[in-house]
């Protein structure tokens, strides 16, 4: 065979260990080096050579492509551009560098290549300069359709409007306006950065539309929320494949539209289309946002049948699945069961107990995620924050706050938003608002949560003020901001004011109310005493209040001693749910406090009949990691004898200081005495007695209660504030309280 000819066979040798690549094109182009190196003279022919290196680049072996190059007597324009592309595909962005400056001469191939190198390095607008480079090269390179595509899509990550419609001129200057190379990344550039007419202008201008195209356009209009339009185009066309089916998919999840997307995805299965991860992933999310369980977990089925299950990508859309659905359990076992976790797995299960009330859980799982040896990103960290907060747990919170600091992550606004909630819930309003004011950038997420902060303790006049302030800034309020503000009108009694707020909330601001918005509003009337306008308020609202709006009605009514109206209440509260205890408590509660004892016990009976059960009243304190719970007349505490001793105490410094118990709270037909031994021993009494006690003097004390805290207990705390020098909080089924020297942050209006 002569030198010509085995020359050409080691070429196409080494042109199959290229295609091939991986280990086992670096095991054929080391044998095919070798052959050359034994059976033919030296130097081999150019050709040949160029080959090698591009075998010995497409097998990863780098560095024996540089030896390669280093040693050609004969490089040409080919050679460097073999090995530029190599670089820029390493990702060795400054040795491409180097080489492109020193190559004697230049064509499309060799730009191509540094253009690909600096986008594939996120260095966009360094592959911009490149571009210019190559308009101005004195040799007059022409540009090619390859350079073309890549420069649109160069304008495309920098968001660039008018270096897109240059290059889309220089496009059609060139001739490449009808090729769909160039087509389909301009149609992408131009529905990511606008107008989307453009891209739709393009896209119909272009002829011979393929599948890629049509899945760009659908995506472009999708993005835009022009969602008749893609489903028009989608309907068009007539071979689809798995990316037009799953784009359509996930656009409709995007858009709000997840019935219409299960039922596209009903429709892909049946039309036999494959399904890949990123299908599961958009379907499965839609079935977390309708809360569809029965429907996730048939598509559940569906990916163990296909082996899907052991994908990251998917079991952590499961486990996010599950976990809106309400069902946590379901959630856990997915995940236990996952092969390999990431990031993402463990944040997914992070937010999913977070979610569902399982703080504690949450914070478990978290610390497991970084004995796993994985490091937190700034949502998961602001996750488990967030979960701290739920928990009202200002030690842990405080620990995960260093943790921010340590691994540099506080400066991201989910982490400061996470923690400047969980002061705020704790009860640390100032430090809540120096995070605030330390944060660089605020958005809707921050201003809302130093609201709802402020609005908890009541501070009306703070709330308001930080309120009016978020709209001089243009930040936009949510319906949760209105929820902060029309609360903290409630409950000062600035009634004129959160009228003026739900008005402004719904013409103004586009927001449509919700229940909690309707309740906000009952609450705002039935506070002030106002209950025929809150009765007028929610005979006229578009539909019924919910549980909780009658309940708030039924309480002011207590209060008020209106029974006409809080009968009416809760006989609407018993319609709408009648194993609720609250509208037998507060109903017992208006006959307790007339005297009407026999009403009181039919009320009992009623209860007992239908096996309604009130919630037992429990308060809880933490110290040195452990929760200490009480219940009323707990004696299971170790320390019961010492809490019982130091209340004693306090009762009596209390009536020296002038505290008289009010007994209206004590639903039972028992003698004056009998009821204030019963108001002494509630559990949030029990729970201030253990943290005067252990709490060192210098800290607050933090007490949570499952229910509201009674008018005797509150008037009860702000003596024992005053007599202890302590300052007290109280976080109770509605909001804080804050007592110190006698006074409390609510100003007795709660």
């Amino acid at each position: 065979m002569g030198s010509r000819q085995l020359c050409d066979q080691y070429a196409s040798h080494l042109a199959a260990a290229a295609h091939a690549g991986g280990r086992q094109g670096a095991i054929l182009t080391a044998a095919v080096h070798a052959l050359i190196l034994r059976t033919l003279p030296h130097p081999s022919p150019t050709y040949l050579l160029n080959t090698l290196l591009t075998a010995y680049a497409s097998s990863g072996l780098l560095p024996h492509a540089r030896r390669v190059f280093d040693a050609m007597p004969g490089r040409n324009l080919v050679t460097g551009n073999s090995l530029l592309s190599a670089l820029a595909r390493a990702g060795l962005v400054r040795d491409m560098e180097r080489l492109f400056t020193s190559l004697p001469q230049r064509d499309a191939v060799s730009y191509n290549a540094l253009l690909a190198g600096f986008s594939r390095a996120g260095a966009h607008a360094r592959a911009a300069g490149a571009y210019v480079a190559l308009l101005r090269d004195e040799a007059g390179v022409r540009p090619s359709r390859i350079t073309m595509s890549g420069v649109v899509m160069v304008a495309s990550a920098l968001g660039d409007r008018a270096l897109g419609r240059q290059v889309h001129c220089q496009i059609l200057r060139l001739g490449f306006g009808a090729y769909a190379f160039t087509g389909s990344p301009l149609v992408d550039m131009y529905a990511k950065v606008g107008p989307i007419g453009d891209a739709r202008r393009v896209f119909d201008e272009m002829e011979g539309k393929n599948v890629v195209m049509c899945n760009t356009m659908i995506t472009g209009l999708l993005r835009c929320k022009m969602v008749a339009e893609a489903r028009a185009l989608f309907e068009a066309i007539e071979e689809r494949d798995s990316i037009t089916w799953t784009t359509m998919v996930t656009g409709l999840t995007q858009n709000g539209l997840e019935s219409e997307a299960l039922d596209v995805f009903r429709r892909m299965r049946a039309e036999g289309v494959g399904i890949d991860q990123y299908t599961f992933g958009s379907i499965l999310t839609a079935c977390g946002a309708l809360a569809a369980l029965e429907e996730g977990k048939q598509i559940h089925a569906y990916i163990t049948r296909t082996c899907y299950e052991d994908n990251v990508f998917v079991g952590s859309a499961l486990v996010d699945m599950y976990s809106k659905c309400r069902s946590v359990r379901l959630a856990e076992a997915v995940f236990r069961r996952m092969m390999w976790k990431n990031i993402i797995s463990w944040t997914a299960m992070i937010v999913g107990y977070g979610q569902n009330g399982c703080g504690e859980e949450a914070v478990r799982v978290f610390s497991e995620m970084q004995r796993d040896g994985i490091k937190p990103d700034d949502f998961t960290l602001g996750s488990v924050i967030s979960s701290c907060a739920n928990l009202a747990s200002l030690e842990e919170g405080a620990q995960f706050h260093c943790l921010a600091l340590v691994s540099g992550l506080r400066p991201y606004v989910t982490v400061s938003n996470a923690l400047v909630t969980l002061y705020g819930k704790c009860g640390s309003i100032e430090d809540a608002h120096r995070l605030f004011d330390e944060m660089s950038f605020h958005d809707q997420v921050s201003w809302t949560a130093l609201v709802m902060g402020y609005a908890q303790f009541g501070k009306a006049k703070e709330t308001i003020d930080l309120f009016e302030k978020m709209l001089s800034k243009g930040v936009k309020p949510d319906g949760v901001t209105f929820i902060g503000v029309l609360s903290a009108c409630s409950r000062s009694g600035l009634v004129d004011k959160g009228r003026s707020y739900f008005h402004s909330m719904q013409q103004d601001h586009d927001i449509v109310p919700l229940d909690d918005h309707y309740t906000c509003m009952i609450d705002l009337y039935s506070r002030s005493g106002w209950l025929k306008q809150a009765e007028e308020f929610i005979k006229q609202m578009p539909r019924c209040p919910d549980a909780f709006g009658w309940a708030t009605l039924l309480s002011a009514c207590r209060l008020r001693g209106d029974m006409e109206i809080g009968k009416w209440a809760a006989e609407n509260l018993l319609k709408l749910d009648p194993q609720n205890p609250a509208s037998y408590v507060l109903l017992c509660s208006m006959h307790a406090s007339k005297g009407e004892w026999n009403d009181v016990a039919k009320l009992r009976r009623g209860m007992r009949d239908r096996q309604v059960k009130k919630e037992p009243g429990c308060s809880w304190i933490k110290y040195k990691n452990k929760v200490h719970i009480f219940s009323a007349d707990d004696q299971s505490h170790p320390f019961s004898r010492t809490i019982y001793e130091k209340l004693q105490w306090l009762n009596s410094k209390m009536v020296e200081e002038g505290y008289k118990p009010d007994v209206s709270s004590v639903l039972h037909d028992v003698a004056d005495a009998e009821k204030v031994h019963m108001l002494s021993h509630h559990s949030e009494k029990l729970a201030i007695a253990f943290g005067l006690i252990f709490v060192p003097p210098e800290m607050p004390i933090r007490i949570v209660k499952n229910l509201r805290v009674c008018v005797d207990c509150h008037n009860a705390t702000k003596f024992i504030s005053k007599i202890t020098g302590r300052d007290i909080l109280v976080r109770d089924a509605v909001r804080f309280h804050k007592f110190s020297n006698g006074i409390c942050s609510c100003g007795d209006f709660w």
